[in-house]
């Protein structure tokens, strides 16, 4: 019993700092690459094991694979987002416009429901705009202050969106870097099992 807490005492184990060098920007690991196994293994005390090395890059690879889904999800709701903000913005740029000019009423169809819609005449007169900002809730602007607002949000989507793809390839070349790791691990330890088995 005694042995086997000793040899549990001194089992190497590979902390998250001993496989990576530091965070990008926006907090993503960046995956050290292990150019010489040998040297990397032997500079831990006791040597770490070639299963201990690839457990370690093994758990980082599934972090990274869950990091790249949150990102990839996020980018698609964003992308989404872009062109409905788009059409608001230009909306409302247009309804500013009919307010200036001599015609100022509007009539327009709008959708209900699935293939249902109703006959709307608008007064663009009024300078008056309500926007839906989701949640259930929804205010009244003019329509300088709605173009404002839908200016901020579109460059802060595109920005969001920007950052996030940037991300995402930082991610997606972070994983490689793993399985390269993990498989250049297997591939030395089965070259030095099989020239210890040739001794």
């Amino acid at each position: 019993m005694s042995t086997e807490l000793e040899q549990e005492a001194n089992t190497t184990s590979l902390s998250f700092k001993d496989i990576t060098e530091g965070l990008s920007e926006r907090d993503i690991p960046k995956v050290k690459f292990i150019e010489d196994i040998t040297q990397f293994s032997t500079s831990f005390e006791p040597s770490a094991s070639a299963e201990l090395m690839i457990g370690a890059f093994s758990d980082l690879f599934g972090k990274l694979k869950g990091v790249e889904g949150t990102l990839s999800q996020r980018a698609k709701l964003i992308q989404s987002k872009i062109p409905e903000i788009e059409k608001s913005l230009q909306l409302v740029k247009f309804l500013q416009q009919k307010e200036s000019s001599d015609d100022s009423n509007l009539s327009t169809r709008y959708n209900l429901a699935d293939m249902l819609f109703a006959k709307a005449n608008v007064d663009c007169a009024s300078g008056i705009v309500n926007l839906w900002l989701g949640a259930n809730v929804m205010l009244e602007y003019t329509y300088q202050e709605a173009i404002d607002l839908l200016t901020t949000k579109l460059t802060k989507a595109q920005k969001d969106l920007k950052d996030s793809t940037e991300d995402l390839a930082l991610v997606r070349n972070q994983i490689i870097t793993a399985e390269v790791n993990i498989s250049r691990i297997y591939n030395w330890d089965v070259r030095r099992k099989r020239e210890e088995s040739n001794k």
